[in-house]
């Protein structure tokens, strides 16, 4: 990758808004949501698009994973989540793990939940990555995660003008796509569930925060990104006030 998507000044804005460690909103609050109803105790988990390594490690710490494997293809944002992990002395629960883009590189049922907040909104074939996940989990695993969606499987001038102001790699896929792609990967169980709501008070709170704490901000991330930020914030809450930009959580198991 030729260009950091999520360098140390973009890391550092994004923990600003979200708390030390996140890269997406919600905090610790929103993982449990994600993970509602499973037991992670004792499970091998993959965390896939690992950020900075809070939620990584929390997985382990708070919920009770024997041990997670943390991936992500950046380095500055894979050097950040070893620092938290080697801080935390969590070693021994927790492997970060840059990888390349493509399938993932570890051998068929390693893992029984695999998880993810909010990455795979970088990876285009959503198909792919459905058959995957099913290689990797064990029979009985279970997918848990949230990512981005996009209401049509054609997004509307509105929303591609959100996408080149947030310049991000974006590649967003609709629920009816993430459906199939885990019904014709083999899974049972498929809940997809719309957050739109609560994401769209969330965004209006960040805007507001980024307006009126513009100034110093500015003097903490440089003006012209703090300016950019607000314009994307703004035209992003648009496209959720239509209700085509919906964040969703994606559950779905393997059959045992």
């Amino acid at each position: 990758m030729s260009e950091l998507l999520y360098d140390k000044g973009h890391i550092s804005f994004l923990e600003m808004l979200w708390g030390e460690g996140y890269l997406s909103p919600g905090g610790p609050e929103e993982v449990s949501r994600v993970l509602e109803g499973l037991d992670l105790a004792g499970k091998r988990v993959l965390d896939i698009g690992c950020g900075s390594g809070a939620i990584t490690l929390s997985l382990a710490r708070d919920h009770g994973a024997a041990h997670v494997t943390g991936i992500d293809v950046e380095d500055d944002v894979v050097e950040a989540a070893r620092a938290r992990i080697a801080a935390a002395g969590a070693e021994d629960a927790v492997t970060i793990e840059k990888v390349a883009p493509g399938p993932f590189p570890h051998d068929d049922g390693s893992f029984d939940i695999v998880f993810s907040k909010d990455s795979i909104i970088h990876i285009p074939d959503k198909e792919f990555l459905a058959r995957d996940v099913f290689r990797v989990l064990a029979p009985g695993g279970w997918l848990a995660a949230s990512d981005w969606l996009i209401a049509g499987d054609a997004p509307t001038q509105q929303m591609q003008d959100y996408l080149v102001l947030e310049d991000l790699g974006f590649e967003m896929a609709s629920p009816m796509r993430y459906r199939a792609a885990l019904e014709a990967a083999g899974f049972e169980r498929i809940t997809l569930t719309n957050r739109n709501p609560w994401y769209l008070g969330v965004a209006r709170e960040e805007l507001d925060l980024l307006e009126t704490r513009r100034d110093a901000l500015a003097e903490a991330h440089g003006a012209e990104f703090i300016d950019h930020s607000i314009v994307t914030w703004r035209a992003m809450i648009g496209v959720l006030e239509t209700g085509e930009h919906c964040p969703h959580h994606l559950r779905a198991r393997k059959p045992a």
